[in-house]
């Protein structure tokens, strides 16, 4: 089986039935991550992978630390997942911020070294351009939606915002990348 394949059904087995609007992202998540592939050649798999895998750490079976990105790829890790695609949904969507706030920095840090680059920003710019139902929307309403869902003083609402620009510039430079091709 191969790794999308494998990806797919895992998200599937672990969200789809305890959490089905996360369980409809990751669906919305994983086919913009198909549409924009074919920008990544050889990482194209890998890419569509972790677009899948991006959130399993909400899952009631794997959530431990109740930060999702370092529970998630614990569990990859586990499971003996490719360390790239590991490492790509413990820092998704500039998950190193949130990690500091809630004081996991330093583990996260430690225990899956970032891919950087491309590759994690266009995981980035699926994920934050993709609604909570799993639909196509713009950086800025994605932005926008999260800060109203978790509202001011919230842990996440406060990670999301310091993180805009570094997610803005994510997206910016993925549709350059897409719109050069």
């Amino acid at each position: 089986m191969d790794q999308v394949t494998w990806a797919c059904e895992l998200a599937g087995r672990l969200l789809a039935e305890p959490l089905p609007r996360r369980w409809a992202h990751s669906q919305g998540v994983a086919a913009r991550a198909e549409s924009i592939a074919y920008v990544f050649g050889d990482d194209a798999g890998t890419l569509i992978a972790a677009a899948w895998l991006h959130d399993i750490g909400y899952a009631p079976t794997v959530a431990d630390t109740g930060f999702h990105p370092l529970d998630g790829a614990r569990y990859l890790r586990e499971l003996g997942a490719d360390p790239r695609i590991c490492s790509l949904v413990a820092h998704h969507s500039c998950a190193a911020i949130e990690a500091r706030n809630r004081g996991l920095a330093d583990v996260l840090e430690a225990e899956f070294e970032p891919v950087g680059g491309v590759l994690s920003d266009a995981l980035t710019f699926c994920d934050m351009t993709t609604t909570p139902d799993g639909k196509p929307t713009e950086v800025e309403d994605r932005l926008a939606e999260i800060l109203s869902r978790y509202g001011d003083g919230h842990l996440v609402a406060e990670s999301i915002r310091e993180a805009s620009p570094c997610i803005v510039d994510a997206a910016v430079k993925v549709t350059e990348l897409i719109e050069a091709r």
